[in-house]
């Protein structure tokens, strides 16, 4: 009983011997976090102003955050003169690294594929992108995925590691995407002469864009059932691209339509054709007027 006091006291003194040096490692744990936070803010700030990137300074803000909390925790436990503690967990860290990238393969490559993200990726914060059946906006970028929001509303979360090895159309990066519509006029009418009035229509908007470099043109596309199909490609400008494209595309189909039926061209819709061979009964036709 005796023995077992002693040991008790011999903890206890020990305890109180090394309470000054925890108290102090607490301590610089404490106020080295909120230096790290604020050093995080700091270093989020400049890299967005240098950059004029919301990812990227997320992105390394955070994992900047993340390494100097676990120096400083090694550091403290150092402080605290727990140093055995501290080479314990760097020796069990080092000797499960291979099981945990077993066990964690997605995560780490998810992790290593946002980190080639941060400084070298094919989008912003609020591009409009496809990456395959996803379409929409890119909202953020985290360690281990992408979010992107449709334009229907949904929030769609894609690994980072399908970001970086499949393919990315980016519809905004050059703020120009070009789109077509189909128009349809009668065989008795004038192909050249529809061209032209058409034509008329683009150059007249204001919502496309007019250079050099993009040009807006309408050819033949198919001779049809019923209708010549002339086919009208335009560019526009895509800063609001969802918006921007289909209210453009929806005034200009009005446009086409209203300046051919002015100018007495006829837009047929589909005939049907009726077609009886030898066997077939005879019958007759009617006017309903009659």
């Amino acid at each position: 009983m005796d023995k077992i006091l002693q040991n008790i006291n011999n903890y206890y003194n020990s305890f109180l011997a090394v309470l000054p040096r925890l108290a102090l490692a607490i301590l610089i744990f404490i106020i080295g976090i909120v230096i790290i936070n604020i050093a995080a803010k700091y270093i989020k700030q400049k890299i967005k102003t240098k950059a004029e990137d919301p990812l990227m300074s997320g992105f390394l803000s955070t994992a900047i955050k993340i390494i100097l909390t676990i120096v400083l925790f090694m550091f403290s436990l150092n402080i605290a003169g727990l140093s055995n503690i501290a080479a314990g967990i760097l020796g069990i860290a080092g000797a499960s690294a291979v099981v945990i990238g077993f066990a964690f393969k997605d995560i780490a490559e998810n992790f290593l594929a946002g980190i080639i993200l941060a400084f070298n990726r094919p989008f912003h914060v609020g591009d409009t992108v496809q990456i395959e059946n996803v379409f929409g906006k890119i909202m953020t970028m985290q360690f281990r995925y992408t979010k992107i929001t449709t334009f229907d509303g949904k929030n769609v979360y894609i690994p980072n590691s399908d970001v970086l090895t499949k393919p990315v159309f980016n519809y905004t990066e050059d703020n120009f995407f070009r789109t077509d519509f189909l128009v349809g006029i009668a065989y008795e009418n004038d192909i050249e002469k529809a061209k032209v009035l058409i034509r008329q229509c683009l150059e007249e908007s204001t919502r496309i864009v007019h250079d050099d470099t993009h040009v807006n043109f309408v050819i033949e596309d198919e001779l049809a059932a019923s209708t010549v199909n002339l086919k009208v490609f335009f560019w526009i400008n895509t800063k609001d691209f969802r918006r921007h494209m289909l209210e453009t595309r929806g005034e200009l189909i009005k446009e086409v339509k209203q300046i051919l039926e002015d100018n007495g061209f006829n837009l047929p819709a589909n005939i049907t054709e009726l077609k009886f061979y030898d066997g077939s009964k005879p019958f007759s036709m009617k006017n309903e007027k009659e």
